[in-house]
């Protein structure tokens, strides 16, 4: 794959591969950073057994979230079955601003509401296939294609057991009770700490989306899962945005999905996490 992206290069003006850095962080593509003799250096995601259609659907997702113009995200110079080249944002420490300006920005992006919920193309996250049939209602949209979905991927690989998944199936059926209803906006869908970068003027950039037309709330659920962001950040966020303070109420519902993308991907470490929203929105 190498000659073949080398050839790439070379065709289309940016020169010959000087040298390799491999770039840590992920666990599901090899990254690099390609330092090249007529050009700056450029980024390389790249994985031999790709599910198909996974930086196709990435690209795109890029391209979505760089149309708002208000976070950079890195420009999708070309794009294969296998790879992904990135312009190269570079890597640097966070300035003073960045978790205002990241706040404000995500509130910014969240302001353009949009007809539906789903998306132009179905993607992924991380692995695993994201559905993104489009919906006219959001607790639908979330109930079939974000829980459901998963949950009954999770008790087919004998993952879950009948009774969680029944209390699953019982708080996707009543999500009205706890979810207000909200518009549908264009989100990152996969915002942890672990996809924000820091470019090299230490402004904050997303990276590795998974990108639809959900919920605000789902968004910032999703932010405290792994630890959670600076006190800049929601205070920021929420100036702009007039955020609704009970959304943290409902964030372990919104994080069902990606816990059991977890449980999915990584295994039983995920269970108890499941387990213990379970028992406080499904009862016993």
């Amino acid at each position: 794959m190498t000659n073949r992206i080398a050839l790439w290069l070379a065709e289309n003006g940016f020169g010959k591969i000087v040298r390799q850095e491999s770039v840590g962080g992920g666990c599901i593509n090899d990254s690099r950073r390609l330092h090249l003799d007529a050009s700056k250096s450029l980024f390389l995601k790249q994985h031999t057994q790709a599910p198909e259609g996974m930086f196709r659907s990435e690209a795109v997702g890029l391209e979505a979230l760089g149309r708002s113009q208000v976070l950079r995200v890195p420009n999708v110079l070309h794009v294969e079955e296998d790879f992904i080249l990135l312009e190269d944002i570079g890597q640097n420490s966070p300035g003073a601003q960045f978790w205002t300006d990241l706040g404000e920005g995500l509130a910014q992006l969240h302001s353009e509401k949009y007809p539906q919920f789903g998306f132009s193309i179905n993607n992924y996250c991380g692995l695993t296939p994201q559905q993104n049939d489009p919906a006219g209602d959001g607790h639908e949209f979330f109930a079939n294609l974000r829980i459901l979905k998963l949950a009954s991927q999770a008790f087919d690989q004998n993952q879950l057991d009948r009774e969680e998944l029944a209390k699953l199936e019982y708080i996707a059926a009543n999500l009205a009770r706890w979810i207000p209803k909200q518009p549908a906006v264009l989100i990152h869908g996969d915002l942890w700490s672990g996809n924000i970068h820091c470019d090299e003027e230490g402004h904050p950039a997303l990276i590795d989306p998974a990108t639809y037309w959900g919920w605000a709330e789902a968004e910032l659920a999703m932010t405290g899962l792994f630890g959670g962001f600076d006190s800049d950040f929601y205070r920021s966020y929420g100036e702009q945005a007039n955020l609704d303070t009970s959304w943290r109420e409902r964030a372990p519902l919104y994080n069902l999905y990606h816990l059991l993308n977890h449980l999915l991907l990584f295994g039983g470490s995920y269970l108890g996490s499941i387990k213990t929203i379970t028992h406080r929105f499904a009862g016993k």
